[in-house]
C-alpha cells in the first residue's frame, strides 16, 4: 500500500507540479538503446514555397534547406485539412476529421476539445516506454482532460490556442493591427472584431500558467530552450523520447523581435522566416551533438498560408491556378485548392534517410502517426480505422510509392470530402466524392 501511495502521489505532483525535474526520465532495461527517438516539428501557416529548397525566389530558410540536402524532401506532401485544429488532430491520431470528430478550429470559449475517445500518438508511445514532451500551439482543448498533460504527454510548454486569440504586451504585425492588452482599469479602444481583448494570451508549462501576456517577442527563444533542455534531459536518461512542437509560425502575428530590427529593411514576413529558421536549426543540432544517429526530425506544416494576410502570409510557390488568375481567391489557407493543404515537409536520420533525395511519394501528414508507430515497434489500437498509412519504405528510399488517393477535409461545410489522386502521368487532379453537406 505504502508504494502504491508513493506512485499516486508522484503522478499527482507530475501533474501540478508540472518542472522538468518531476518528469520521469528513469532508464528502463527493455527501451534503452533499442528504439528510435522522434522530433515532430510543425510550422503554422507555412506555405510550400517559403521553404527555400522548393521555391528559388525564397532565401530566408538556409538550416532547412541544409536538413532536406542532408535528408529526403517530399514535394507532393499534404496536410489532412485546410485549418489548424483538424489538421493537427489529424497528425496526432492518424485520422480524418470525420473519423476524430475535429472538423472546426477550437475557440477560447470552447469548453471541448479532440474527443476523449481518440487515441493520441503519444499515448501510444507512452504506453511503449517513451517520454513524451509537447511544445508550443496545442489548439485540441484547453480545458481539464483535454489538456496536453492528459492526452499522452508527460511535459507540456506552451500556448493553448493560436498566439492572435488572445491579447499581449507585443502584439506585433498582424491585419487588422490589434492594439496591446488594456492596462489596469483602462477600456479598451473599439476593436476590430478579429481582435481579442477580453482573455490575454496564457503561456503553460503542464497546468501552470507561467506567463500571462505571453511576451510574443521572446516567445521562439523559450520555445528553443525548452526544446533543448527536454532532448538534453531524455538523452541523458537513456529512454526513448518523443517531442512534438507546434510552432508560433507563421501565423500572425508575427512578432517584432531583435532579428527584425537586426534585418532593418526586409518586410516582417522574411523576418519572421529566418526567426522560425533558426530556431529549427537550433533544435537539429541539438539532436546531432546528443542523439543524431538514433533520432529521426520530420518538419511539415499544418497548412498552407493565410492568403487575407496579404504580405503577412507566406507564398504557395507554383500553385495558383487558372481560378486564382481570372476570377481571384485565395488558394491556400481554408481551402481545398491545392496551396491550401500542399505543405513543405522533410525528413532527417543520418544513417537511415538518404541524403539529398526529392521524393515525390504521394503522402500526408496522416502518415506520421502510423510510420512513427511502427519505426517505434509499437501497435495501432485495433478497434478503429486509420486514414494514413507506413511510409517507412517511402522514407528509407526502398520506394516511392505513397497514396493512390488523399481525402482533404473542407473548411467549415464537414461533410463534404476531396479527394487528391494521383494519375499515371503524375499530374494531380481534384474532384468532389458524393457526400451531401
Amino acid at each position: 500500500m505504502g508504494w502504491l501511495f508513493l506512485k499516486v502521489l508522484f503522478l499527482g505532483v507530475t501533474f501540478l507540479g508540472c518542472l522538468y525535474p518531476l518528469v520521469d526520465f528513469c532508464p528502463s532495461g527493455e527501451t534503452r538503446g533499442q528504439k528510435p527517438n522522434f522530433v515532430i516539428i510543425l510550422a503554422d501557416d507555412m506555405g510550400w514555397g517559403d521553404l527555400g529548397a522548393n521555391w528559388a525566389e525564397t532565401k530566408d530558410t538556409a538550416n532547412l534547406d541544409k536538413m532536406a540536402a542532408e535528408g529526403m524532401r517530399f514535394v507532393d506532401f499534404h496536410a489532412a485539412a485546410s485549418t489548424c485544429s483538424p489538421s493537427r488532430a489529424s497528425l496526432l491520431t492518424g485520422r480524418l476529421g470525420l473519423r476524430n470528430g475535429v472538423t472546426h478550429n477550437f475557440a477560447v470559449t470552447s469548453v471541448g476539445g479532440l474527443p476523449l475517445n481518440e487515441t493520441t500518438l503519444a499515448e501510444v508511445l507512452q504506453q511503449a516506454g517513451y517520454v513524451t514532451g509537447m511544445i508550443g500551439k496545442w489548439h485540441l482543448g484547453h480545458h481539464g482532460p483535454y489538456h496536453p498533460n492528459f492526452r499522452g504527454f508527460d511535459y507540456y510548454f506552451g500556448i493553448p490556442y493560436s498566439h492572435d486569440m488572445g491579447c499581449t504586451d507585443t502584439p506585433g504585425y498582424n491585419h487588422p493591427p490589434c492594439p496591446a492588452c488594456p492596462r489596469g482599469d483602462r477600456p479598451s479602444r473599439s476593436l476590430e472584431r478579429d481582435c481579442y481583448t477580453d482573455v490575454a494570451l496564457p503561456l503553460y508549462e503542464n497546468l501552470n500558467i507561467v506567463e500571462q501576456p505571453v511576451n510574443l517577442s521572446s516567445l521562439a527563444h523559450k520555445y528553443a530552450e525548452k526544446a533543448i533542455q527536454f532532448i538534453q534531459h531524455a538523452s541523458a536518461s537513456g529512454r526513448p523520447f518523443l517531442l512534438y512542437m507546434g510552432l508560433a509560425h507563421m501565423h500572425v502575428p508575427i512578432s517584432r523581435t531583435q532579428l527584425s530590427a537586426v534585418l532593418r529593411g526586409r518586410r516582417p514576413y522574411g523576418a519572421g522566416l529566418r526567426e522560425m529558421d533558426s530556431l529549427v536549426g537550433q533544435i537539429k543540432d541539438k539532436v546531432d551533438r546528443t542523439a543524431k544517429e538514433n533520432t529521426f526530425l520530420w518538419f511539415t506544416g499544418d497548412n498552407g498560408p493565410w492568403a487575407q494576410k496579404c504580405e503577412l502570409a507566406g507564398s504557395v510557390g507554383p500553385f495558383t491556378g487558372l481560378w486564382q488568375t481570372h476570377q481571384g481567391g485565395s488558394p491556400a489557407k481554408q481551402t481545398t485548392w491545392e496551396g491550401g493543404h500542399r505543405v513543405p515537409a522533410l525528413a532527417y536520420w543520418p544513417g537511415r534517410v538518404p541524403v539529398n533525395v526529392t521524393s515525390t511519394a504521394l503522402l500526408s501528414v496522416l502518415d506520421i502517426f502510423p510510420t512513427v508507430v511502427a519505426l517505434a515497434g509499437a501497435s495501432l489500437p485495433q478497434d478503429r480505422h486509420f486514414d494514413g498509412l507506413d511510409a517507412s519504405e517511402v522514407l528509407f528510399g526502398w520506394s516511392q510509392t505513397g497514396h493512390r488517393l488523399l481525402n482533404v477535409l473542407r473548411h467549415r461545410r464537414h461533410l463534404a470530402h476531396f479527394c487528391w489522386m494521383r494519375w499515371l502521368s503524375s499530374v494531380s487532379d481534384l474532384f468532389i466524392v458524393g457526400l451531401p453537406d
